[in-house]
């Protein structure tokens, strides 16, 4: 297994997960100056003219950083594109990031040849993530540099096969980068993730509880104060199944303990349709070890702290 060179020299083995409407500059800049990769996604950026603002401020402000810390450079940044069909301002948005060209692309909902072509004509590389082993191979197969394993308990649109089978049987056939992503939001996990073949970690509900993050006051606490038994696994929301905080569906006028199902084709990433997201909070299983709202800095410093004890506990 092997990493890119970009990716080799992070102060922990982490990719923060571009959240819809959460991940914005700030939260992106605060973990790539604490060592870890940042990521949004493009669509956050509203209206769309507003992309090409966001990365000509990360890239300015991480060039600044660099240019002051010759020795503990930022980590490299990631954009999150939604390749599926729905999605209307993906080729403005991919045309906006091969121009500031983003190091990496992180793909999502399909596997489309044009958009790893347009990553990799200025040298980006590009990670798409997949909930099983047999959308791993065609994802590599048109294309992909890496991949991102979305197993059960993840947040977001989450996959329900165990970690420990994803990996293995993307592992049986594919020595790229894997990250993982699934209920990580410590330390060990971290560390564990990497036990069991990912070369990263893939941490995105943790991110919501921190300072930077775009999230309303009531979400950031309602993360504190859950646990893994309030996450509910639901395609009614999106039309693709993911998991959500159950006291936010409630809130809601929803019954969490008996959601109908929803028809796949009502997924729709057009601008009027962030309702869902405002007022129905996803998370993952993870959320029992946020115990806080911090910045996203002391946040990275106590997943480092916990990775350095797994580690050393293991050795003895």
């Amino acid at each position: 297994m092997s990493l890119p060179p970009l990716l080799q020299h992070l102060r922990l083995p982490v990719i923060g997960s571009p959240l819809f409407i959460i991940s914005n500059p700030d939260l992106v800049i605060a973990q790539c100056k604490a060592g870890i990769v940042g990521s949004f996604p493009a669509l956050n950026a509203r209206p769309k003219h507003q992309l090409d603002e966001w990365l000509r401020r990360i890239a300015g402000e991480l060039g600044e950083h660099d240019a002051k810390h010759p020795d503990h450079k930022a980590a490299p940044f990631a954009v999150n594109q939604i390749v599926h069909r729905s999605n209307d301002r993906l080729e403005h948005d991919l045309e906006v990031c091969v121009r500031h060209q983003v190091p990496i692309i992180i793909t999502s909902l399909g596997a489309r040849v044009e958009v790893n072509e347009a990553a990799h004509s200025y040298g980006g590389i590009v990670l798409h993530d997949v909930i099983s082993n047999a959308f791993a191979r065609k994802a590599i197969e048109k294309g992909a540099d890496g991949l991102i394993a979305v197993a059960a308990g993840a947040g977001g649109h989450a996959g329900t096969i165990s970690p420990f089978a994803l990996i293995q049987e993307i592992r049986a056939w594919f020595d790229g980068p894997v990250a993982l992503s699934g209920a990580i939001a410590t330390g060990g996990a971290i560390l564990a993730a990497q036990a069991i073949g990912a070369d990263l970690a893939y941490i995105g509900s943790a991110f919501i509880a921190t300072d930077e993050a775009n999230a309303a006051p009531g979400y950031k606490e309602m993360i504190v104060e859950s646990a893994a038994s309030d996450i509910v696994y639901t395609n009614l929301i999106t039309g693709v199944h993911g998991n959500y905080l159950k006291p936010s569906l409630a809130r809601a006028g929803l019954d969490p303990d008996n959601l109908p199902e929803s028809d796949k084709s009502a997924m729709s990433f057009r601008e009027g349709n962030n309702r869902a997201w405002k007022d129905i909070w996803g998370a993952g299983q993870g959320v029992g070890a946020v115990q806080a709202v911090v910045p996203a800095a002391e946040l990275i410093d106590r997943l480092a702290r916990e990775y350095r004890q797994a580690r050393d506990r293991i050795a003895a």
